[in-house]
């Protein structure tokens, strides 16, 4: 039995250790921490005296990981988000399970050695649960916190971000029976050497991605604009003047950052001819992002356009995947509620029919893939643009509703590890900032753009050919897991399905009468 005292204890031990991961991610930017942050949390649950306990320290701890990597929203969701994180924390009571499971008391060797592959299994089953986009989305997968480790960027080029999240957990786990298992020392020795192996292996065998050129590609970010019934338009006046001092720099491409017109272009056809007098004036095509309700429908939709010299090209992109509360309320009738405690949104978004490739004026065969803003935080998008022929990934974002936190750095990390999954350049250009671009490998080119800066840059934006191991075989480190997790819940549970023979019965006895 565990003390009144020392219950709460490990109540508030739980939520802080479970937050100590959010150090790994930006802006913090601890990347190394990573391998050893979910060491307090595991030797918590392998100590929990029940499974009960367990799994209430799984949900607290995974509560408190969310509370802390989302902590920035606070502002807009008000206590919304400590509902939220409270929810989203369930999907770590089975890891919490399993945790106790494999590695408490003394564990043997063999069962040591099933917890280095099933226990980074059960933390990734967590994380493809949540990535789910009505739960939040793909945002702070622990993978993501290595996005500026070259190592784990190649990683990434072969089984996603999810590849490298493994390795994490499974660095985790093997520090964890090193510090209190001593009888483990071999096994954990031997998953800290293999996870080594595989990474040294990757970096020496996997091919880079082949250099084919490069792309001029500026990037417009126009600061912070006051709030007022006119921002909008002042925006536009600030992107329209720092597209102009971009003439003579010949650009192949200008990109504008997500919302950066607030006015559907039909309805505001001098909008339309400014935009085509800016392309003609630079010498290259604008994808600016239109966040306005269009004419020929009732919703309001945020589309990423291509106007060049002669005006819109006719392609365009409609946002697919919407941030749960900010774009639109899931199940509106049963948490609508949370528009009066914060900044939920009114008025759903509508949502757009499917990815578009859009050809490059001036340049035959180049395909850009548009993403906007939350969208680059899931890898399958990314990966179909790329399969599809995108030669440069484009993610249009804003995140001056939280300018002054964590977001806007977590959100440009996501670029390097798309970049790095797919094999092609993303350009990653925002209103307010962090605006950046990274090269085929995940690595950056050229200066970012602070969430102080209001400037204009041209990137050098390096194109590759090729395809990464990751747009080949997709998610296939998550299949592998499943795999391994659905084995383990076999083999745990098969001797409880057995049932036992029923014996013969007797023959029956005869009496020998004379």
């Amino acid at each position: 039995m565990i003390s009144r005292s020392n219950r709460w204890w490990r109540v508030a031990a739980a939520v802080a250790a479970g937050a100590l991961p959010a150090l790994a991610f930006p802006s913090p930017g601890l990347w190394w921490f990573a391998y050893a942050a979910l060491v307090p949390w595991m030797l918590l649950l392998r100590s929990a005296p029940t499974g009960r306990r367990a799994a209430l320290e799984g949900w607290l701890g995974g509560a408190g990981f969310i509370f802390a990597v989302h902590h920035w929203l606070l502002p807009s969701m008000h206590v919304f988000l400590v509902a939220v994180a409270a929810l989203l924390g369930l999907l770590w009571v089975p890891w919490a399970l399993l945790v106790r499971e494999l590695l408490g008391g003394v564990p043997a060797a063999g069962r040591a050695a099933a917890a280095l592959v099933l226990v980074p299994a059960g933390w990734l089953l967590s994380e493809l649960v949540r990535s789910w986009q009505g739960l939040g989305g793909p945002w702070g997968l622990l993978g993501a916190s290595q996005w500026q480790v070259p190592p784990a960027l190649l990683l990434a080029s072969v089984g996603g971000v999810w590849l490298v999240s493994l390795l994490v957990v499974a660095v985790n786990c093997a520090l964890v029976l090193l510090l209190a298992v001593p009888g483990a020392r071999v096994p954990a020795v031997a998953g800290v050497t293999g996870c080594a192996v595989l990474t040294g292996v990757v970096w020496l065998w996997v091919p880079r991605p082949e250099a084919t050129g490069a792309l001029r590609v500026a990037v417009v970010q126009p600061g912070v604009v006051a709030d007022g019934p006119d921002s909008a338009e002042r925006r536009f006046d600030v992107g329209e003047r720092l597209t102009l001092t971009l003439a003579g720099q010949r650009p192949d491409l200008v990109v504008w950052g997500e919302s950066s017109v607030g006015a559907d272009l039909e309805a505001r056809p001098d909008l339309e001819r400014r935009l085509t007098t800016l392309s003609a004036e630079v010498g290259a095509p604008l994808l600016v992002n239109v966040d306005a309700r269009r004419g020929d429908s009732a919703g309001i939709r945020k589309s990423s356009v291509l106007i060049g010299p002669q005006g819109p090209t006719g392609d365009r992109y409609d946002k697919m995947r919407l941030v749960p509360f900010g774009e639109y309320v899931p199940a509106r009738s049963l948490f609508g509620w949370a528009t009066s405690v914060g900044k939920a949104a009114g008025e759903d978004r509508v949502r757009g029919d499917s990815p578009v490739l859009m050809p490059l004026p001036g340049r035959p065969g180049l395909l850009l893939g548009p993403l906007v803003c939350f969208e680059s935080a899931f890898p399958d998008m990314s990966r179909h643009l790329t399969r599809g022929g995108a030669a440069v990934l484009v993610a249009q974002s804003a995140t001056s509703s939280f300018q002054d936190s964590w977001a806007p750095a977590q959100h440009a990390s996501l670029a390097a590890l798309r970049a790095a999954e797919t094999g092609r350049p993303v350009v990653h250009a925002t209103l307010t900032g962090i605006s950046e671009v990274h090269g085929p490998a995940g690595e950056r080119v050229g200066p970012s753009l602070a969430t102080s800066a209001s400037s204009a840059h041209v990137y050098a934006v390096p194109l590759a050919t090729g395809s990464t191991l990751y747009v080949r075989f997709g998610d296939w480190p998550v299949g592998a897991a499943l795999a391994a997790l659905a084995a383990f819940c076999a083999a745990r549970w098969r001797p409880s399905l057995r049932k036992p023979a029923p014996e013969p019965s007797a023959p029956p006895v005869h009496t020998a009468r004379g």
